[in-house]
């Protein structure tokens, strides 16, 4: 079990290895809701096999090319990436970012952990013939959100094994899927169909990176037991590697099944749509081992999030502080599951539009990491006026500036259930590439400021 907490990783510690990093990318990744993603790229863009190639590989390569980038923080703090924050906004000035995205990050556990019991409910429903109750449903919830909490609670060690087994078992039954798809689908007409316009291929790119791009600010959780010389471009490497091997797969084969069964694309459980798609023999293997990914999405998303609660002021060790975050995901749960889907849309629609700190966030850190930031373990840690980040009466002026502007630019051009805002109609707007300029605004205002004095002097380290 992991005891450690906010406190950088000593260098002495430091054993892990790059090539570790690749199976946690391709976990975070395993949701069967990318096959719902492809079919809609075809059904709903209009988008041929070919260009639905070219989104499932770029959107990956540029979200998760940002994971890769800002997971060198973590190797060079040896800490988790919203403690690193501190050193960029100031003491008080990161619980602003920090809290929105705790919140957005326990929001998307919630909306998980509600899929991931309904997807549970329906392979007992396929295996045993077992119908949904509303007490089966939050037993299944609870168990749900148990499991991810007890890996999530272990620590790293547990994540990165549990990680690597999820990932060899689900490869193993996504090749049976792409077997039975090269056999049974209708390539003449999957591969005859006219490409769609250019500017849907775009907003496909957008929306598919937007999802990836909230695992950014947690990529120093899972990088900073790596060594100080550990390479940068490998650990790059390794996060868009692990994201293309699960998102590119998934993808075609998602926009491949909508050919012939396009409501995949509307499907709001694509768990039991898959089923009767499928064979059993193929969709029994295939779901479970989706299951078990779901079940670790939220513990590496609950694992990140327990240090964020640490730095927002929850003093207790760092499994407690998963466990404030396990049961507000459970609590939440429930509600959800009581009042149905009449709540869902507009739940989920608040939560993109906490997501838009996702990006705001990015930009900020990005520069500053370029810049050269070498981290002060003990003014990370040291949450008093004498903390070298303390800056301006704990905050970082530049730093919230360029944050709180990206922000507006993000709402600005950010269109949910019951928001609109007045740019969401422009061409970035209409494109999905909201985030994308909200990481630009934040990070050409933060590139004109000035650096903030720290008290205390610290060499810049290389990549």
């Amino acid at each position: 079990m992991e005891n450690r907490g906010l406190d950088p990783v000593p260098d002495a510690e430091r054993t892990g290895r790059v090539r570790t990093l690749f199976p946690t990318w391709v976990t975070a990744n395993m949701t069967v809701l990318l096959l719902t993603v492809g079919a809609g790229l075809t059904v709903f863009n209009g988008l041929n096999l070919w260009q639905v190639l070219v989104v499932a590989v770029v959107a990956p390569v540029v979200a998760f090319g940002l994971v890769g980038f800002v997971s060198i923080a973590g190797k060079r703090g040896g800490a988790p990436g919203m403690a690193l924050s501190r050193a960029v906004f100031g003491q008080r000035g990161n619980l602003f970012p920090g809290a929105l995205l705790w919140v957005a990050r326990w929001g998307w556990e919630t909306a998980n952990a509600v899929t991931g019991s309904y997807a549970l409910l329906a392979v007992l429903d396929l295996l045993f013939g077992v119908h949904v109750t509303h007490t089966l449903v939050l037993v299944t919830l609870t168990a749900f959100v148990a499991a991810s909490f007890l890996v999530s609670g272990l620590g790293i060690r547990a994540l990165t094994l549990s990680s690597r087994l999820s990932a060899c078992l689900f490869g193993a039954a996504s090749l049976l899927v792409l077997v039975h798809l090269a056999g049974a689908t209708a390539w003449r007409e999957v591969l005859g169909r006219p490409p769609g316009p250019a500017a849907l291929m775009i907003a496909g790119i957008g929306t598919l990176a937007a999802g990836g791009i909230s695992w950014v600010p947690s990529a120093p959780d899972f990088a900073r037991y790596l060594p100080r010389a550990a390479s940068g471009r490998a650990m790059v490497a390794a996060a868009v590697g692990g994201a293309l091997v699960t998102v590119l797969p998934m993808v075609m084969m998602g926009a491949v099944m909508a050919v012939d069964s396009p409501d995949l694309a509307v499907t709001e459980d694509p768990v039991a749509f898959i089923g009767e798609l499928l064979p059993r023999w193929i969709s029994v293997p295939y779901l479970l081992t989706a299951l078990a990914g779901m079940v670790l999405i939220n513990a590496l998303s609950m694992y990140s999030a327990g240090f964020t609660a640490q730095t927002l002021g929850f003093a207790v060790p760092r499994a407690w502080a998963v466990g404030v975050n396990a049961a507000i995901s459970l609590l939440l749960g429930g509600v959800l599951t009581m009042v149905a889907t009449s709540f869902i849309g507009t739940f989920t629609s608040f939560l993109t539009l906490l997501g838009v700190t996702f990006s705001a966030w990015i930009g900020v850190f990005g520069v500053d990491l370029l810049r050269g930031r070498a981290y002060d373990p003990v003014a990370l840690l040291d949450t008093s006026h004498r903390s070298a980040y303390w800056y301006a009466d704990g905050f970082s002026r530049p730093a919230m500036g360029a944050w709180g502007t990206a922000l507006v630019v993000g709402l600005l051009l950010t269109e949910v259930e019951w928001f609109t805002g007045p740019l969401a109609s422009t061409w970035v707007g209409r494109h999905g590439l909201g985030w994308a300029a909200t990481i630009l605004v934040a990070a050409g205002v933060y590139a004109m400021l000035p650096r903030p004095t720290e008290r205390l002097a610290a060499e810049p380290e290389g990549f």
